[in-house]
């Protein structure tokens, strides 16, 4: 796409689109001001910083959920974090605004995966129940604990109990997330029902 379209397409969101009503993804945060001219420095909400390259805005969302529309002039990337640099923020007062804000891009906008993986956020509010039907409860969080597959914390509201599930091929054998529904084949004694 080249980058005149982009902006089109960036300026008909802007004109006609409805950011309070689209599904967002966080893909950074902001934590703090840096230098004289409105920068602020975020730290990546995404595996995908190369995302940001060609992007022409974002969406930011207040802590109480109030969203905005921001045109991004720049980026870069320093110490493991994303310096940015938006329009009409010029100076350090005006991008203290910006700190605590979530950005986000919308649902629509996700980087494309492989076959067979899964957003954290397409996870979590998922039902999850053995491959026999017995309930288990609901994928509350996506826990990543540094080992090689991340572990599904499932609350059960009905008998307060909480699963810990690994997010495996061989556990998991089937993840519907738009039916909302995660299939567990768990080996002896790693859930108790």
């Amino acid at each position: 796409m080249s980058g005149a379209s982009e902006k089109l397409e960036g300026e008909a969101r802007r004109a006609g689109e409805d950011i309070e009503a689209i599904e967002l993804i966080a893909v950074a945060r902001t934590v703090k001001v840096r230098g004289l001219k409105g920068e602020v420095v975020a730290d990546l909400l995404t595996d995908f910083p190369e995302r940001f390259e060609g992007l022409e805005d974002l969406i930011a969302v207040a802590p109480a959920g109030s969203r905005r529309l921001l045109a991004l002039e720049r980026h870069w990337f320093q110490n493991g974090r994303v310096i940015f640099k938006f329009k009409g923020y010029d100076t350090p007062e005006t991008a203290r605004s910006l700190v605590g804000l979530e950005l986000a891009v919308p649902e629509s906008e996700a980087v494309e995966l492989e076959e067979g993986e899964f957003y954290d956020w397409q996870l979590e509010g998922c039902r999850a129940e053995t491959v026999g039907g017995v309930p288990l409860g609901t994928v509350r969080e996506v826990l990543h604990t540094g080992g090689e597959s991340p572990v599904l914390i499932i609350g059960d509201d009905k008998t307060g109990r909480e699963h810990l599930v690994p997010f495996v091929e061989s556990i998991c054998v089937e993840v519907d997330v738009e039916g909302g529904l995660i299939r567990v084949d768990a080996p002896e004694g790693l859930i108790e029902l």
